[in-house]
């Protein structure tokens, strides 16, 4: 069933070699993931996991920060995180690397330019860029219903961004 497959994973990242390259700057090799990761983590701080939950008589809410610019810090926070594809290919003082890590950064861009849009007409349907407002003004109707020719342009744009891409055949 694979339920042990995530501690498999703990040990093999734990025992696997470390590979720099001889010519590496060994300190901006090693900040490159973490630009990549901590980004992509704090975004987590943003989005309302569900509703708020009412313990000993006090309100806790579901998300760390309630921003009134959510949309935006969150959108801003995956922008930063295409730096550490930038910098690891850099840091690596390969030019083959470092061609392909800004072969993928205009890749990420050019996702994130499609994503980004395809959030507009969500945000002019919520009217806020508070993503607690954004849920809360699609508890009658989800807004892939209004706008499904958007939410069809974010997925595809989000496939490719995860590395799975769609199939032709």
């Amino acid at each position: 069933m694979g339920l042990l497959q995530p501690v498999a994973d703990v040990i093999k990242m734990l025992t696997k070699e470390d590979m720099l390259p001889a010519a590496a700057d060994k300190w901006l090799f090693y900040l490159a993931p973490a630009m990549a990761a901590i980004p992509a983590i704090m975004t987590f701080a943003v989005i309302p996991f569900g509703a708020p939950v009412t313990l000993f008589g006090r309100q806790i809410p579901m998300q760390v920060a309630d921003l009134h610019v959510g949309i935006l810090f969150f959108m801003a926070l995956s922008s930063i995180a295409v730096y550490g594809v930038a910098l690891g290919g850099w840091a690596s003082n390969s030019k083959y690397a470092l061609l392909g890590s800004i072969r993928g950064l205009a890749q990420l861009i050019s996702y994130e330019l499609s994503m980004g849009l395809s959030l507009v007409p969500v945000v002019m349907l919520a009217r806020s860029f508070r993503l607690s407002e954004i849920v809360n003004a699609q508890a009658g109707v989800w807004f892939i219903v209004y706008q499904h020719w958007h939410s069809s342009s974010s997925s595809s744009a989000s496939l490719p961004n995860a590395g799975a891409y769609p199939s032709t055949s």
